[in-house]
């Protein structure tokens, strides 16, 4: 139960679960990026206590870094279930997620405790349970606050405990559980400690996608809308409606690019009844008008709100 679990521990799966498969193939990537991070995993996973004390030793650990909506946390959690079906012959897999947020920063001290209770104690003992651990934490600066530019207005003496913390946490939990592979995602990698950079084995850089990556990710949609509504076929099928997409949605990230795709269905009343009925036309108006939101000046506080059609 969620009420038993350790402080800043937000959920613990076991893996492989057929109900975590989606995810690693949902991210539209380049197919060597994805190599990199399974094979950097499974070397950890795998032979982490074997590399132990050598020179070569990996710190197990690896950063998605990139501008929102880029696909880092769906990346990560899909490299936990890729990892976990690679190792499944020797094991099954403990994902960890971690919330960072759930650490207090009110009393001086206190954000410290926490976090060196947290990989010291809780990590150990979760990781203790299978022979295979990762540890996914999203938006990973709210942990390891970049010392060098941390505010001495607000509390700075916890912040920079904290982020000690979590270095040393870190190297102990490398010590005890060297099989143990930490995952994180960070939308501002400048606000990260550079010594927390430092000491990872992979740093992946997600961008926004291109010409050339954005009519995937449209055809990657439509082929889930065509799964429920098999008259859609035909337009998860049509490369030109595909890069004509591509064009109009240029410059947006990948999650807006797929909520466009699925927005396109309540623009008419008649589609969000039956989306079988979905045109490309449609798709080009739901594409013109998440272009237009792009380059919109942003809502103020208590402005109105309106529709832009």
């Amino acid at each position: 139960m969620t009420s038993a679990l350790p402080q800043g521990v937000a959920a613990v799966h076991a893996l492989p679960a057929d109900h975590h498969d989606g995810p690693w193939d949902a991210v539209v990537t380049d197919p060597a990026v994805k190599e990199r991070l399974l094979a950097t995993a499974v070397l950890v996973l795998r032979h982490g206590r074997r590399l132990a004390g050598s020179a070569v030793a990996p710190h197990g650990l690896i950063v998605l870094a990139g501008p929102p909506g880029t696909g880092k946390t769906t990346l990560a959690q899909g490299l936990a279930q890729a990892a976990a079906r690679a190792l499944a012959p020797h094991g099954a897999t403990t994902l960890v997620e971690v919330d960072p947020h759930a650490f207090p920063s009110e009393m001086l001290g206190e954000s410290q405790r926490a976090v060196s209770r947290l990989f010291r104690e809780s990590l150990p003992e979760l990781a203790a349970r299978r022979p295979h651990t990762l540890v996914l934490v999203d938006e990973v600066e709210a942990l390891a606050v970049r010392r060098q530019a941390a505010s001495f207005d607000t509390n700075p003496v916890d912040v920079h405990r904290a982020t000690d913390a979590v270095l040393s946490g870190l190297d102990v939990l490398r010590a005890q559980r060297p099989g143990t592979l930490l995952v994180v995602t960070t939308n501002f990698a400048e606000a990260v400690d550079d010594a927390f950079l430092s000491r990872a084995d992979l740093i992946v850089r997600t961008e926004l996608p291109d010409k050339e990556v954005i009519p995937l990710i449209v055809a990657d949609s439509l082929r889930e809308l065509a799964a429920q509504w098999p008259e859609l076929a035909a337009l998860a099928a049509d490369d030109a409606v595909h890069g004509r997409m591509g064009e109009l949605l240029r410059g947006l990230d990948g999650r807006r690019i797929r909520k466009t795709v699925h927005g396109a269905l309540a623009l008419r009343l008649a589609t969000a009844r039956d989306p079988s009925l979905l045109t490309a036309a449609d798709l080009y108006a739901a594409a013109e008008e998440a272009a237009a939101e792009l380059t919109a000046p942003a809502l103020t506080a208590g402005g109105p709100a309106r529709a832009a059609r």
